[in-house]
């Protein structure tokens, strides 16, 4: 799994022009699913996500977690993360994983966050066109995969 986090002050998404899930500050995580991926990949992730300190302390360095803070996640699924342009201008989403298992390991990790979280973690509509509305607190912007934990 690859991820795309944003802090945000607040962020929320929208399908059709209905607001589907919204959230104060925390993190938007946009979350893309490689074939290769397995539960160790769903477990590290959601771990990862709460964990991270990207959040100011009194002092005003980034060293709280949501687990501190409060802060709400909001996840999107986003298959274009594995989008490849090595062979010219246009994407290849080979190593994406087809649409049936990216769902159902999404939903996985929805769970797994909202157990880590203790509480609801709002998404998107998987497949769908989605309107994302972001007011991003920084920024901070980092990319975590699963497979290349050094990323």
């Amino acid at each position: 799994m690859r991820a795309v986090i944003q802090r945000v002050k607040e962020a929320s998404v929208s399908v059709e022009g209905r607001m589907v899930g919204a959230i104060g500050a925390g993190l938007v995580a946009f979350v893309g699913v490689e074939s290769a991926d397995t539960d160790e990949d769903i477990a590290w992730l959601a771990n990862k996500l709460p964990a991270l300190r990207v959040f100011e302390d009194e002092a005003g360095r980034m060293n709280l977690s949501l687990m501190e803070t409060g802060g709400g996640i909001l996840l999107i699924s986003q298959f274009t993360l594995y989008g490849s342009l090595k062979k010219g201008s246009r994407p290849s989403f080979n190593r994406a994983a087809p649409p049936e298992q990216a769902k159902e390991l999404l939903e996985r990790l929805h769970r797994a966050l909202e157990t880590a979280l203790g509480k609801p973690v709002p998404t998107g509509v998987f497949g769908a066109m989605m309107e994302i509305r972001a007011m991003n607190d920084g920024p901070v912007t980092l990319v975590v995969d699963t497979k290349n934990k050094d990323f």
